[in-house]
């Protein structure tokens, strides 16, 4: 199965995380939220909404004189191929330190906690000695290079 690969900017975030909390919305009610919240103008927001279109990551309907978005991509889904994008740019030696750097710098319930505690204990059922730099010479300073 082919991964999905969701591009999108820090701005373009905080248009979709309006429309995944409402599941479907107007650009009125995108930039009622989003003047309040970030203090952007509406011209700024409609553009953000038309290269989220562009990018296929909304969907959107005439519906009358207003148009209706609707998200194409979940958040879990673009959650993970931020993810995996972030680990792809970093020398895999260091997605161990990645991880514990985001747990630290995370405010987390002790259900979240809990839940991390079991993916590790699961994770160290596959748990590899050791892991190979995948890094072109000169890019990280591990002793590989």
């Amino acid at each position: 199965m082919e991964k999905l690969q969701v591009k999108i900017s820090d701005a373009e975030w905080e248009v979709m995380r309006v429309v995944w909390t409402l599941g479907e919305t107007t650009s009125p009610e995108i930039i009622l939220i989003l003047q309040e919240k970030m203090g952007w103008k509406p011209p700024t927001i409609k553009t953000l909404i038309g290269r989220l279109v562009k990018k296929d990551i909304l969907s959107t309907e005439n519906f009358g004189k207003k148009y209706i978005y609707r998200p194409l991509v979940t958040e879990e889904e673009t959650v993970k191929s931020a993810t995996e994008s972030l680990f792809a740019h970093i020398c895999a030696k260091k997605i161990g330190a990645t991880i514990a750097d985001l747990i630290d710098e995370a405010d987390l319930t002790h259900d979240d906690i809990s839940m991390i505690m079991e993916e590790l204990v699961a994770k160290k059922e596959t748990a590899v000695e050791s892991i190979a730099c995948n890094c072109v010479p000169g890019q990280c300073e591990c002793a590989e290079h």
